[in-house]
């Protein structure tokens, strides 16, 4: 391969953002961050990179094999380049704002993966999310369902479902037996593939460590998925374990606060069960997963302060990918003159919002690659935008 081939040439699933499609990012980050702003929630802004026993403490573990990793060549100690936001967040709660209060928390910036989440996504989303930290009451979860949706809303999606779950029937109905991690995991993912066989195979391998109750119960979450009447037969078909019906009621609740958008439940699907401690949503539109949230309440403990946390994130490249692309409104051309009345009249539009672009000396013939359907013209001693013929 040439030289001059590959040194533009990216590494897979990394790509530039060209100016039509970053101009549409940018619009819709401003507008999530002036919706979050909206609700209370204040703006910070994390490193790209940490030490990287920060960044994969506690809940960041299971980001280990999403992490790039490199040495820091003044300390000498390995760093990450950050694979999500929420662990760096949480510290930034525990221990630089360390409020007793709640704290309505907000980002966007890029989050850099090893692997892409899926075979032709990005593996440099452009990460926005809110958390609150402080509040143990489902008032938080609703928030940030809330919000979420307003912002999917405000960027022009309107086909939107949000998927509910509760990872606390599972963990209600296996708790007391001493599972390794490994046979939890499997048990998660047979639940999540819907295969009876596999869970069955995987409850019978436990020797009596799950009570013929909790089993039952389990093989019963197979069939528990669709809309709001799956919550009415899980109160029937589900034991009445403690954490169970709270789950439950706490899903009911967050179901009722959602207006003009379809819900679904599918209590078998624990995606992040090892992050999530309560209830969890995604919310999907145009064929796809577009965010996704729920409670987190173990995320800081890591760090010194176990305050309960609800938040969401999504990715503004994927989001981007998935809307009509923007129709966006052409600058103005302008001469490029020594002219005192010429460089107000520019002034004065580019206050007014526009976007003016003055054509260099020799270069009149390049503007036609722009599109250009208005031009500020002189006319009877006035410099008047007009509708180019």
């Amino acid at each position: 391969m040439p030289a001059w081939l590959s040194s533009w040439q990216l590494p897979d699933q990394i790509a530039d953002v060209l100016p039509l499609e970053a101009q549409h990012i940018e619009q819709l980050r401003r507008l999530f961050l002036d919706t979050a702003r909206s609700y209370g929630y204040e703006l910070v802004m994390p490193p790209l990179l940490e030490h990287l026993e920060s960044l994969l403490t506690g809940t960041g573990e299971a980001l280990d094999l999403q992490t790039f990793k490199l040495v820091d060549q003044l300390s000498g100690r390995t760093l990450g380049l950050r694979a999500d936001t929420t662990p760096q967040v949480a510290r930034i709660d525990a221990h630089l704002l360390n409020r007793s209060g709640v704290a309505r928390l907000c980002y966007c910036g890029p989050v850099l993966h090893t692997r892409a989440d899926q075979p032709h996504a990005t593996r440099e989303p452009l990460q926005f999310g809110a958390e609150i930290y402080g509040h143990f009451g489902l008032e938080a979860d609703i928030e940030a369902q809330l919000l979420a949706l307003d912002c999917l809303k405000s960027a022009g999606v309107t086909d939107l479902m949000v998927d509910m779950a509760d990872v606390r029937i599972v963990a209600s109905l296996l708790a007391g037996a001493k599972l390794r991690a490994s046979s939890l995991a499997r048990i998660h993912a047979a639940l999540a593939a819907k295969d009876a066989s596999e869970l069955d195979s995987l409850l019978a391998a436990l020797n009596g460590a799950v009570s013929p109750e909790a089993r039952a119960g389990m093989r019963v979450l197979l069939q528990l998925y669709g809309d709001k009447q799956v919550l009415v037969e899980a109160e029937k078909a589900l034991p009445r374990m403690p954490g169970v019906h709270e789950a439950l009621q706490d899903l009911k609740r967050l179901a009722s606060s959602v207006l003009d958008v379809k819900i679904g439940f599918d209590l078998a699907d624990l995606r992040g069960y090892a992050y999530y401690t309560g209830t969890r949503f995604a919310i999907y539109g145009h064929g796809t997963e577009l965010a996704r949230g729920g409670r987190y309440n173990e995320v800081g403990a890591v760090f010194g302060r176990n305050r309960p946390a609800a938040g969401f994130s999504l990715d503004l490249k994927e989001l981007v990918s998935r809307l009509p692309p923007q129709s966006l409104k052409t600058p103005i051309r302008a001469p490029w003159r020594d002219d005192a009345s010429l460089h107000a009249a520019v002034s004065r539009l580019r206050a007014q919002g526009e976007t003016v672009s003055c054509v260099f000396p020799g270069h009149e013939d390049d503007t036609d690659e722009y599109d250009f359907d208005r031009e500020l013209a002189l006319a009877a001693g006035q410099w008047t935008v007009q509708l180019r013929s």
